[in-house]
């Protein structure tokens, strides 16, 4: 089963690089957790800065049947490598993965 994806932009354009990303990021779950029914991304350039970097927030929620939807999300603050959209990807993505393989054990028999 195909994990269902959607991906909303905030405050910049639509890149197709960067939804490939999520997508394969995505799959990675699925592969992992295949119990993970949807995935909906936000991600948002939450500065436009000439001086220095724009920073990005991304934000995931998974749909997990049995239990509470899993939601990550990894604000830009000040964090400056989320300067880069593709680490803010990777941090938020690696911090879903963490939740859900919480949450997985805690279901699973002992």
């Amino acid at each position: 089963m195909a994990l269902k994806t959607t991906i909303a932009f905030r405050g910049m354009d639509n890149s197709e690089a960067v939804k490939e990303i999520v997508e394969s990021r995505a799959e990675k779950i699925e592969r992992h957790f295949p119990h993970v029914h949807s995935c909906d991304v936000v991600i948002e350039q939450a500065t436009k800065s000439r001086s220095q970097g724009n920073l990005f927030s991304v934000a995931l929620e998974f749909e997990v049947p049995g239990a509470e939807n899993v939601y990550v999300s990894r604000d830009a603050g000040k964090d400056h490598a989320h300067e880069d959209v593709y680490v803010a990807i990777r941090d938020a993505f690696e911090a879903a993965h963490s939740q859900l393989e919480k949450l997985k054990t805690a279901r699973s028999p002992t």
